[in-house]
C-alpha cells in the first residue's frame, strides 16, 4: 500500500504541474498539518485515495474545513486494517493561541483517547504535526517536541510516526528516522511510504 504523506510546503510537482499518473498508485495520503484547505481539497478532488488530515499550528480549519477530506484529530480512524491515529497542533509558544498546547494539555489530549485505544487495541501509524522530543525537533520553544508522543511510541509501538513542523531549510532536516520498533518520517512537502499490506 502506498501512502502518500504532505505537509508545510506545498508541492509544485503534485499541484501546480499535476499529472493524473503521479498519484495513480496512490492508497492514502495523509497530511501533517500547515496546509492550505483548499490544497488538500483538490487531491480529494483529483486523487481516487481518501485524504486524512490533521492540524498543523498555523490552519484554520475551524473556519474552512477541507472539503472532501477526513479529520482525524484526536482520533483513530482504520484504513484497510491499518490503525491511525491523529494528534495535530504544537507545542505553545504563544498564550491561548489555537493548535499550541503544553507538554500537560498535549498529554490531556492523549488520556481522554483512552477508550479509542482501548477499543482499538492501540494504532499502526501516529500523525502529528509537532515531532517529538529530541527525535528530530528543534531547541527553540515553537519547534520543540512533545515527550508524551515518545510515550505512545514505547507503549503501542507503531510501525510509523509520520509529523511536520520542522522544515527541510531549518538546518538539522532528517527525513527518516527511527525510534525503537518505529520508523519516523518527516512529512514535509511530500513523502511516498510503502506501507506493508495487512493480511
Amino acid at each position: 500500500m502506498k501512502i502518500l504523506v504532505l505537509a508545510d510546503h506545498e508541492s509544485k510537482s503534485l499541484y501546480d504541474f499535476y499529472q493524473p499518473e503521479k498519484l495513480a498508485d496512490i492508497d492514502l495520503i495523509i497530511s501533517c498539518g500547515d496546509l492550505r484547505a483548499s490544497y488538500l481539497s483538490f487531491f480529494a478532488t483529483f486523487c481516487h485515495a481518501p485524504v486524512l488530515y490533521i492540524s498543523g499550528n498555523h490552519d484554520k480549519y475551524d473556519m474552512k474545513k477541507p472539503e472532501g477530506c477526513i479529520c482525524i484529530e484526536d482520533d483513530i480512524y482504520e484504513f484497510r486494517g491499518v490503525r491511525i491515529m491523529g494528534l495535530g497542533g504544537s507545542m505553545q509558544y504563544i498564550p491561548n493561541a489555537d493548535n499550541q498546547y503544553t507538554e500537560k494539555d498535549m498529554e490531556k489530549r492523549v488520556r481522554k483517547m483512552w477508550w479509542k485505544l482501548r477499543r482499538s487495541k492501540g494504532f499502526d501509524i501516529l500523525v502529528t504535526h509537532a515531532p517529538a522530543h529530541e527525535l528530530n525537533d528543534l531547541t527553540d520553544l515553537p519547534h520543540k517536541g512533545f515527550q508524551c508522543f515518545k510515550t505512545l511510541m514505547d507503549k503501542y509501538k507503531p510501525k510509523y510516526f509520520i509529523h511536520g513542523h520542522v522544515h527541510a531549510n531549518y538546518g538539522g532536516f532528517k527525513r527518516c528516522d527511527q525510534y525503537g520498533d518505529t520508523i519516523v518520517i518527516n512529512a514535509y512537502e511530500k513523502y511516498v511510504i510503502e506501507y506493508p499490506e495487512t493480511s
